[in-house]
């Protein structure tokens, strides 16, 4: 339904790289520089800056991007009406998720929630949690699942189900499997998420709760995953905290520990957000209620050591 000049145009626009375009559309580069061109000859005017090796938007360009990108809204919301009349949900639902989410739930969630609703195609990204919101209040994502504090005021957030980050070292580390006691924290080399994760954000602000503040620790690299954070841990350069979705794995192997450190909170709740406004139907809609009521019953069933994580 989609005017298709306009869709090569906003995906364009989108890349600001003709071969990426032409991938995501299923094109071939010519086809795509073809139709680019027929919609400047429509318009009367030059829609991307191709000097210098780059491609950018014109100001003309910029001026058509937020008519394009509502137009492709209007469209997919007038595909999910129809489709929704006939009792059935289907269509496109685009989503957006946080790291460990993303790489440890999501595909759970996404699972669940198809098995009830065949007919929808599910199309995802990860991020860290401002990437996502940013992704979402440009309407590049219809929902985003997130985690830690959302610190913008032009979202709805719902939270959907609780998680537990804990403390992970070297199976072989001294903190093994042992209670500590918050100073212990003080000299220790600490391995860290970038900042605008989600998950930093909550460590921050439960060891600050905790009396023990950030000039107090001693962060010895920040690293921009989860995985990147696991890795380190088991080459010895630290200690970190993490989701105890994302070292089930790891516990059940034998190569990482739990440490649990006492007086220290670190739970926290995953969200589904939304832009504020109408509130949200068809896909949308259906996906944040399955969220709502089925997420702790179709996420990954914690090993052993995973349900014990969760008193650290």
């Amino acid at each position: 339904m989609e005017n298709f000049r306009l869709k090569v145009f906003r995906v364009v626009a989108h890349h600001l790289n003709f071969s990426r375009a032409a991938e995501e559309l299923l094109l071939t580069q010519p086809a795509v520089t073809q139709q680019i061109r027929a919609l400047e000859d429509e318009y009367g005017v030059s829609l991307f800056d191709r000097s210098g090796g780059r491609i950018a938007l014109t100001s003309s360009g910029q001026a058509l991007l937020p008519y394009a990108n509502q137009l492709k809204e209007i469209s997919d919301e007038a595909r999910d009406a129809v489709i929704a009349a006939s009792g059935r949900l289907g269509g496109q639902l685009s989503l957006g998720a946080s790291q460990t989410i993303g790489q440890y739930l999501l595909p759970a969630l996404v699972a669940g929630f198809l098995r009830e609703n065949p007919r929808v195609s599910v199309s995802a990204r990860s991020g860290n949690t401002d990437a996502i919101l940013e992704a979402l209040v440009e309407r590049t994502i219809q929902l985003a699942l997130i985690e830690g504090p959302a610190l913008r005021k032009d979202i709805h957030v719902d939270p959907f189900m609780e998680d537990h980050m804990v403390l992970v070292v070297p199976a072989s580390h001294e903190w093994a499997d042992q209670d500590l006691d918050l100073d212990c924290l003080k000299h220790a080399p600490l391995l860290m998420r970038e900042f605008g994760s989600g998950s930093r954000r909550v460590v921050e602000n439960a060891l600050a709760d905790a009396g023990l503040s950030k000039k107090a620790t001693n962060i010895k690299m920040e690293l921009d995953s989860t995985e990147g954070l696991l890795s380190a841990v088991e080459a010895g350069l630290g200690v970190a905290f993490v989701s105890r979705w994302a070292v089930r794995n790891q516990l059940a192997l034998g190569t990482l520990k739990l440490a649990r450190v006492r007086a220290l909170k670190l739970s926290r709740m995953l969200s589904v957000a939304y832009p504020v406004g109408p509130e949200p139907t068809g896909n949308v809609s259906a996906f944040r209620n399955f969220l709502l009521a089925h997420a702790s019953d179709v996420a990954p069933r914690m090993t052993g050591s995973g349900t014990r994580s969760k008193r650290s």
